[in-house]
């Protein structure tokens, strides 16, 4: 008489092949996340500066064109950057 439990265990095959993980966005979804993350770290670098030596006088540096207008249009494209990198369809 054979025991059940060895044909049981005979049944199963012992190296069954694991499912292969797969990321979840594809090598174009993350080159166009680089990018966003470059040109919004871009656009806080055009945000710094402007501060006074002394403190008691008062820079009009800050208040300069780059910082009030271009720089938070750079920082807004990165953010569009990455939504398009999130919606991107890898296959495609």
């Amino acid at each position: 008489m054979k025991n059940k439990k060895s044909e049981s265990s005979k049944t199963a095959p012992k190296n069954t092949p694991q499912p292969q993980r797969e990321f979840v966005f594809g090598k174009k979804n993350y080159l166009f996340m680089f990018i966003g993350l470059a040109v919004i770290a871009l656009g806080f670098i055009l945000m710094a500066g402007g501060a006074s030596d002394d403190p008691n006088v008062f820079d009009e540096a800050v208040f300069s064109t780059r910082r009030i207008h271009i720089a938070p249009m750079v920082v807004i494209a990165g953010f569009a950057i990455e939504i398009y990198a999130i919606l991107l369809n890898p296959d495609s």
